[in-house]
């Protein structure tokens, strides 16, 4: 598979330019004859195995019971967690991915190993984040190689995620805070998905009744009427009311936040998926457009790391949040009418190919290990800021996967 997939690579830098010049006029002819799907296919699968080269040097330099989050190059120094962080799922289910893809055992076996580590984080009733770190780890290991105890892991997730849920609120508790407060954020919608699958799963409806509760109240309170959405809404834990509408990773409570768009945008799409309901449908297409359409989106479709951020044309861009929106939009395109579809995936594929330009994707051997550059994480906190980031580099991997899929079954 190996030799496949560097021949249909060395097509593909000779087609699309994404390398050196110099190639034969054998080799030119050859690559004029490709199909779009077969230069889809070569594109994709390029970056997949250089995608896996970086994941090899990521693991050389992982202590054995960290997680990566990320790199900074000016001391370089990998930057870790424990089992317990939010992103610890992100790792694993990179590995899983590219394994799927290139069939490298070295990566599939890196993944058992760690989530050996992760395996505990089953019962943590202290985060609403179990459907990253356990649905996009556990939850691959699974679809690709069914298990009795992969599946138990992931219904004692679902169990753990759903004891946040309050209907009171009638949403997930993100963050634990002060007794008064009772705080949502829009990346609680990610984590929907382990809610839905324990459902299929079990016959259980109370964990789809959880999600799609979540999913209204969501719906109703955390979006403003240009479309775009806030990052926080704190609720009165007594009444339900909304107390309090505000960010804490954007520049500003009434700004929009990069990331928090392209959550709610994957978020939406995934319950449209689940329920087939129209209106969680036309909350991914209104979120899609707010992205796709403002004015401070740059011509190659990185988002600055709010979109309002201070600083435009100048402010930092957020990699991480391009990447999500690419794979969400990917899914999206198959939802809806052929033109909005058309220009859906136009824009998902722009966005991929930009990511993998020498501006966003790291040289071999650099990064620490990661594959994408420039993320932002907590700006505000000045935390992770224009560095690579684990989740970037997930949904950079999982758009690239859709993006062959689709061209695979000719829906491009």
């Amino acid at each position: 598979m190996q030799t496949k997939v560097l021949y249909a690579k060395a097509l593909l830098l000779a087609a699309l330019s994404f390398g050196s010049a110099a190639c034969s006029s054998s080799e030119q002819t050859q690559v004029t004859a490709l199909s779009p799907t077969q230069k889809v296919t070569a594109f994709v699968d390029s970056n997949l195995v250089d995608a896996a080269a970086q994941y090899k040097v990521l693991m050389a330099r992982l202590t054995q019971d960290r997680f990566p989050k990320t790199y900074h190059a000016d001391k370089d120094e990998l930057e870790t967690s424990g089992s317990e962080w939010w992103t610890s799922g992100f790792y694993p289910g990179s590995l899983l991915y590219l394994y799927e893809e290139t069939g490298d055992q070295a990566l599939y076996d890196e993944a058992m190993r760690i989530l050996g580590l992760l395996e505990k984080e089953q019962f943590n009733t202290s985060t609403h984040d179990l459907g990253f770190m356990m649905y996009d780890s556990f939850g691959n290991a699974h679809r690709i190689k069914p298990s009795p105890e992969y599946r138990q892991v992931l219904l004692n997730s679902a169990k753990s995620l759903a004891s946040r849920f309050d209907p009171k609120v009638g949403a997930i508790r993100s963050w634990d805070s002060a007794p008064e407060d009772y705080i949502v954020i829009i990346d609680n919608m990610m984590n929907l998905d382990l809610l839905f699958w324990a459902t299929k799963e079990t016959g259980d409806s109370s964990y789809y009744d959880v999600a799609v509760t979540h999913a209204n109240t969501t719906l109703q309170n955390h979006f403003r009427p240009d479309n775009s959405t806030y990052h926080v809404i704190n609720y009165n834990p007594v009444t339900g009311e909304v107390q309090e509408k505000k960010t804490a990773q954007g520049a500003a409570d009434e700004s929009a936040w990069a990331r928090g768009q392209a959550w709610g945008l994957y978020g939406f799409t995934d319950v449209y998926r689940e329920t087939r309901d129209e209106k969680y449908l036309q909350q991914a297409e209104k979120l899609a457009d707010f992205i796709l359409n403002h004015p401070n989106l740059p011509k190659d479709m990185i988002p600055y790391w709010d979109y309002n951020a201070p600083g435009i044309p100048n402010a930092l861009r957020d990699a991480s949040a391009a990447a999500i929106t690419a794979s969400a939009l990917l899914e999206l395109s198959q939802y809806v009418d052929a033109p909005k579809g058309k220009a859906y995936f136009t824009a998902a594929e722009s966005i991929l190919k930009t990511l993998a330009s020498e501006e966003y994707k790291a040289a071999p051997g650099t990064n620490g290990g990661f594959i994408l550059k420039h993320g932002v994480g907590h700006k505000p906190a000045g935390t992770e800021v224009d560095v690579p980031l684990t989740y970037g580099d997930y949904y950079f991997i999982e758009g690239l996967m859709r993006y062959k899929a689709l061209a695979g079954q000719e829906k491009i």
